[in-house]
């Protein structure tokens, strides 16, 4: 007979869902998921019908005493923007926290977009930015963000573009 799984002490976070007060969470500032009207409305009437049934990912920043989004954003939204929600949630989300640095909570984010559909690319390229600036290898946002190389480039070429036109006047097109 084999055995079906391996014992291991480490426990996934969605083990230890925790109801945390709105207040006390916060949106990141690299989030690159953009949500259609339509679609906001369908994930209301999801909410609405069938409850929270994901937790919103969080990291915890211990000496403000509040909860960074890493994924979950939309979800937090519906809570902020729909009064009827919010108070039969008592004004509480579940949340689950992982334990990253900045550009492992950033590549975090990427993953669960990108597990799920479409991500604005002007805000990857913004990211991948940061993670160079930040010292990440190409290597390592191939590996963490599940993109290939030619996306890279891409990515990279949009960013250096952008720099190059940044706080720049342009006239106005030739009118014929």
């Amino acid at each position: 007979m084999r055995k079906l799984y391996v014992k291991s002490d480490y426990k996934s976070p969605v083990y230890t869902v925790r109801a945390v007060p709105i207040e006390k969470i916060q949106a990141n500032s690299y989030n690159p998921n953009m949500f259609a009207p339509p679609e906001m409305r369908l994930l209301y009437q999801s909410i609405k019908e069938d409850g929270y049934t994901m937790p919103i990912v969080c990291y915890y920043i211990d000496n403000i005493d509040r909860y960074e989004i890493v994924d979950g954003f939309h979800r937090y939204r519906v809570m902020l923007k729909n009064k009827d929600i919010y108070e039969r949630e008592n004004g509480l989300l579940p949340v689950v926290v992982i334990e990253k640095d900045i550009s492992n909570r950033m590549a975090s984010t990427i993953r669960h977009n990108r597990a799920r559909g479409a991500h604005n690319v002007e805000l990857m390229s913004h990211i991948v930015s940061e993670l160079i600036q930040a010292g990440m290898s190409d290597s390592w946002i191939l590996k963490n963000i599940g993109m290939d190389a030619d996306e890279l480039l891409r990515l990279k070429q949009i960013t250096g573009l952008t720099a190059l036109f940044r706080d720049k006047e342009f006239s106005q097109s030739f009118e014929g």
